[in-house]
């Protein structure tokens, strides 16, 4: 991680004075103004952070100077464990510190610690430390199964990074021996004692696909079920509009305004229209659920929405932020009733060019609910649906042509098209995994993201120039050090990227243009996503990469993100001529960093709950081969992606043949005696061992003939201490000739189209 702020202009000081080590009455005479509790305090925090150290003369520096760093500990399922350090803004990442057994100072997966780093490295070359002091905790919650051993219980962990919890019998709540809990950490263990906790919680069974999915959302605090004061508010809002409370409002209830949603969804927070105007341009509306109207701040569904954050989705399921009488009542933009919304306005010229917008709050009635699926059929074509939808589909094709001329304009200013197929499970209606496919993007999912862009660029630019506060959504340049990673990719392709000017995009446009014809470079578009920071929420307008965008911000799902309700609020103060105060400066901020917060839980939850899923679906193909390609290289073996987008791992101890050791620097694994390299992208025959559905776990091993196999092999002596270990030394042996392969069989596919 990142170092914090510095905080205070006090501690900046401080981390520039000491530099070298000082005493308390030396720091005074270099800081005479600043005042002795306040300069306590600064110091106090400072060493609580572990970012300045006291020694045994009462001299104190920043830790670097005693040798030692601070850092976020990461636990490993084996007795040692890595420190990723904290690193200043703006340079380059630091190696992890390996931490061996018995160093660990009793830290826990994810602690912040404190370490002293030692000269000594392991065989791998990364510096040795020992943790000597943890400065804060990760968490105080989690899950895992209820065991009893004679009188005594105990909690095993789902994740065996962390240790074995102990459990008064009095502290078990309804739970029962053999089901999945939530367990509150009161006592973390020492030199006398092991981990003590409290159950919180009962999750179901142990061992179910459903107490899996439970755990996660636990872990993740995504909670289904909403407080009585917040249901009882959100029930006690009529399911009708009602004027005489809507206030003043543009009527655009006789405009042809239509919603474009996927055939599953329940909520449509966004509507367009599109007008041809007298000069020859178009006006663009972009109308959203007037969410704000309904959650008033301070109130029991704004607290409860501010804490969730987001919606979270997973196959078949969604955890709303608001309450279903809001998201899919009155909120919702369902057609042929009258609904409050949120206005953009646009004027755009055939070309894409945005000349000017305005805003307002409105009042309009959906002529129809499309779906993608539909328009991209009346795009394509389809007489009979045509028909059905006569009244719209010259519009329709009008805001395909703009969406298009958008979209152009866009990609010329430098914005990256990482257009990666996206895997969708589809369940029965039990919820039982039944299809895995990738999610197509037709015209009018591309329409959508077009307008939907122009609405928040448009807002974005309104707010940021008046400098009014509000929440942005930025997405600051890539590290050069991950751009080096992805370059040294590339090179074989024949591209030429310098990572030391991440602002030039179009080096990485000519990547991404020539990996869509070609089946060999697919995996560029992925790796060049990984080496991409992670956008965020701020209270500034910083810009976003991606987008190459100077101004944006989210406007158009305030039914599904709290960024949105809160963009939406302070729009309107503005529109009024209200008068910012601090307290809305001290919201903004505050909401950015929850809803970035919130919305990393919302995509763990969403990413592991997926697992679990394709590893249902993937059960019934266990034993059957696969045609598949590298996705990712670890020490400790290899992931593999079939063409339907499930990933498995190969272990290290099942690539037969050969001595695969690890190249972190080329994230390969390469055959010592063979050359053989692994490498992202790398394609491999592979047969399917084992998928959990508890655990979302999928095991691969090589297929018969899919790896070489070398003429003199001898294991090497085993030296690695940070490596897993690799075992099976029949799978070692020496082979001669072919070996046991041959050529492998056709296999079986799974049941679902290839990737575009």
């Amino acid at each position: 991680m990142k170092n914090k702020e510095a905080g205070t202009e006090l501690e900046s000081r401080l981390l520039e004075i000491l530099v070298h080590p000082c005493r308390i009455e030396d720091i005074r005479r270099e800081l005479p103004n600043a005042g002795k509790n306040n300069l306590k305090n600064a110091l106090d925090a400072l060493v609580a952070d572990g970012r300045v150290m006291k020694n045994k003369k009462n001299r104190f520096a920043v830790s670097a100077h005693y040798g030692c760093a601070a850092g976020t500990y990461l636990a490993t399922e084996r007795a040692f464990a890595f420190v990723a350090p904290d690193y200043p803004e703006g340079e380059a990442k630091p190696d992890d510190l390996f931490i061996p057994p018995n160093a660990s100072g009793g830290a826990w997966h994810g602690d912040r610690v404190l370490v002293k780093v030692s000269e000594r490295k392991n065989n791998r070359g990364r510096k040795e430390a020992t943790v000597i002091r943890v400065l804060g905790r990760a968490g105080k919650e989690l899950t895992g199964e209820l065991v009893q051993r004679g009188k005594a219980f105990f909690v095993q962990p789902t994740s065996k990074k962390y240790p074995e919890i102990a459990v008064d019998k009095h502290d078990l709540g309804e739970a029962a021996v053999g089901d999945c809990v939530a367990v509150s950490i009161s006592h973390y263990g020492d030199e006398q004692f092991m981990p003590q906790g409290v159950v919180r919680a009962d999750l179901g069974e142990s061992g179910t696909m459903e107490a899996a999915i439970a755990a996660v959302l636990h872990e993740n605090g995504v909670y289904d079920v909403f407080p009585n004061e917040v249901l009882e508010q959100a029930l006690a809002i009529p399911q009708e509009v009602d004027m005489s409370t809507a206030g003043k409002r543009l009527d655009l209830r006789d405009k042809l305004i239509f919603t474009i949603d996927g055939d599953d969804a329940k909520d449509f927070d966004d509507a367009v229209s599109l007008e041809k105007l007298e000069n020859g341009h178009y006006l663009l509306g972009v109308h959203i659920a007037d969410v704000s109207h309904y959650v008033t701040p301070d109130s029991p569904l704004d607290a409860e929405a501010f804490r969730r954050g987001t919606s979270v989705y997973f196959p078949g399921h969604v955890v709303p932020m608001l309450p279903f009488a809001l998201s899919n009542g009155i909120c919702s933009l369902n057609p042929k009733v009258d609904r409050l919304a949120f206005s953009a306005l646009m004027e755009v010229d055939k070309d894409g060019r945005r000349y000017g917008a305005k805003f307002a709050k409105s009042v309009i009635c959906s002529k129809a609910r499309m779906t993608y699926n539909k328009v991209n059929k009346i795009l394509a074509g389809d007489k009979g649906l045509r028909e059905e939808y006569a009244f719209l589909v010259e519009t329709a094709e009008t805001m395909n042509n703009l969406a298009h001329a958008l979209y152009k304009r866009r990609i010329e200013r430098g914005a990256l098209e990482l257009d990666i197929p996206e895997a969708e499970i589809r369940v029965d209606e039990n919820g039982k995994p039944v299809e895995i496919r990738f999610r197509e993007r037709g015209e009018s999912e591309k329409l959508i993201e077009e307008f939907m862009l122009q609405a928040n660029e448009a807002v974005a630019e309104y707010m940021c120039k008046r400098e009014l506060p509000t929440v942005y959504r930025v997405h600051e340049n890539p590290d050069p050090d991950k751009l080096r990673v992805f370059a040294s990719f590339a090179r074989p392709f024949g591209y030429r990227i310098d990572p030391s000017k991440p602002e030039d995009t179009a080096q990485f446009q000519t990547v991404l243009r020539g990996a869509k014809n070609d089946p060999k470079q697919r995996v560029l578009p992925t790796l060049l996503l990984r080496s991409l920071a992670r956008a965020r929420y701020a209270d500034e307008c910083l810009g976003h990469y991606g987008l190459k965008a100077k101004f944006y911000l989210h406007f158009t799902s305030p039914i599904r993100r709290y960024p949105d309700l809160v963009a939406h609020r302070m729009l309107q103060k503005a529109l009024l001529g209200e008068e910012f105060t601090a307290a809305d400066e001290t919201m903004c901020e505050e909401a950015a960093d929850q809803s970035t917060n919130r919305e990393q839980a919302a995509d763990n939850c969403e990413r592991d709950i997926d697992k679990l899923y394709i590893a249902s679906y993937m059960q019934q193909f266990i034993g059957e081969e696969f045609d598949a390609e590298v996705s990712g290289v670890q020490s400790f073996g290899v992931f593999v992606a079939l063409e339907n987008g499930c990933e498995g791992l190969i272990r290290a101890e099942l690539m037969t043949g050969d001595f695969y050791q690890y190249d972190e620097e080329h994230m390969a694994m390469v055959g010592r005696h063979t050359g053989k390299r692994f490498t992202i992208g790398t394609p491999m025959r592979v047969k399917l061992l084992a998928a959990s559905d508890t655990t979302g776990q999928i095991d691969f091993a090589p297929a018969d003939g899919s790896l070489p196999v070398s003429e003199k092999l001898d294991r090497p002596r085993r030296e690695d201490t940070d490596r897993a270990p690799r075992g099976n030394r029949a799978e070692r042996r020496r082979h001669s000739g072919k070996g046991r392969g041959g050529k492998p069989g056709k296999g079986k596919k799974p049941p679902t189209r290839k990737r575009r």
